[in-house]
């Protein structure tokens, strides 16, 4: 009696474990279908979305914590895009962009802690933009990967610039 009672279990797991890989296995083409379908911007914005609330990490630039530079080097790495660490290096690369003109996928680059500093210190990646409002998502030292607003008055007082890496 035990022996047909553990054999009908077993046979259920076995089962229930099929159809769970059979499930996944239909899903998977739709996601990459989902995935193909969007432009280079569109797919940056997306998987730098699917890091947030990974801690910050002084110089991490790894899913075990980032530092502002290290995500931003690892996000458009996917792409094949190298930059250096640094978030005053990176904003030596890319083509100026006037923040009227700018887009998602945008870097956009603030002073550090003062702001009477000249010296860039922080870098987000920006993904939503409209009349006055700009929404970027970067490694803060409080949070780690989040969105902020361009207008919050810590961000809008050491804003310095906008680069385009992707056309």
């Amino acid at each position: 009696m035990h022996f047909l009672i553990r054999s009908v279990v077993a046979l259920a797991l076995l089962f229930a474990a099929s159809s769970l890989e059979n499930r996944s296995l239909a899903q998977a083409p739709k996601s990459r279908a989902a995935a193909d379908t969007l432009n280079p911007i569109e797919s940056l914005v997306s998987f730098a979305t699917r890091h947030l609330h990974i801690p910050y990490r002084s110089g991490g630039s790894s899913k075990r914590g980032f530092d502002c530079s290290g995500f931003v080097r690892y996000c458009f790495n996917q792409w094949n895009i190298t930059l250096p660490h640094s978030s005053a290096a990176q904003a030596e690369h890319g083509e100026a962009v006037e923040l009227d003109d700018a887009k998602p996928g945008d870097l956009i680059f603030f002073k550090g802690n003062s702001t009477k500093s000249k010296r860039i210190g922080h870098v987000g990646i920006i993904t939503e933009v409209a009349p006055g409002y700009v929404k970027f998502i970067h490694s803060a030292w409080k949070g780690g990967i989040r969105y902020d607003l361009l207008n919050a008055a810590y961000y809008s007082k050491r804003f310095v610039a906008v680069k385009r890496m992707i056309e």
